[in-house]
């Protein structure tokens, strides 16, 4: 089936006892102004224990003859009922530092074998609706090995995943073309698109 052809065929409320990923809690806290309110929240069960952190966003680039290009995927997601595009991306397997997860994701999602460059400070990716936090973890992808020629993705069973470039000069204009077509654009590519813009426009 096409990624095209995926879609909500129900919804429902989601009983305590069933969440395996996800919990909803009430929170009370104390304002700035030493008033009680409380917060509905999510969070988050997967975090592994002794870690500061759930995910890690992937950063991809590799230099084509146009220039550098970044890897990105296209990806149905339920919650949206919309393709999204997205960076590589995943949760931190128990043990696993922030880079040692990103290469293994980028290899499992994609095929392609990256070296770590850099890591972000951790980032949180909705504070004012839960507690899930990721860092961006830059990678280089070498064209020249051998490995990367004809990557094989290594995906379970549940993932349906389109990897492909988009050249990141102009991403920002890649990004309002895809939504135009109809894709969601996830926030993080977004926001690194509207970087390098802004890095054009105030030459930093």
């Amino acid at each position: 089936m096409a990624s095209q052809e995926a879609k909500v065929l129900s919804t429902e409320p989601l009983p305590e006892a069933e969440a395996a990923w996800i919990k909803l809690t009430k929170l009370t806290y104390r304002d700035p102004a030493g008033q009680t309110r409380t917060w509905e929240s999510a969070e988050r069960r997967t975090r592994p224990s002794g870690s500061d952190i759930d995910a890690v966003g992937i950063v991809a680039i590799m230099q084509k003859a146009a220039g550098p290009a970044i890897v990105l995927q296209k990806q149905y997601r339920p919650p949206i009922d919309a393709i999204s595009i997205e960076v590589p991306a995943g949760l931190v397997d128990a043990g696993e530092t922030p880079e040692q997860a990103a290469v293994r994701e980028l290899r499992e999602e994609t095929g392609f074998v990256g070296v770590v460059d850099e890591t972000s400070p951790v980032m949180c990716n909705d504070p004012g609706f839960c507690n899930t936090n990721t860092k961006m973890v830059h990678v280089t992808i070498d064209m020249s090995l051998p490995e990367n020629q004809n990557p094989v993705p290594q995906l379970e069973e549940s993932e349906f995943i389109e990897v492909f470039t988009a050249p990141l000069a102009t991403l920002w204009d890649e990004c309002k073309r895809l939504e135009a077509e109809g894709y969601a654009i996830d926030a993080r590519v977004g926001t690194l698109a509207e970087g390098i813009e802004l890095a054009k426009t105030w030459k930093l």
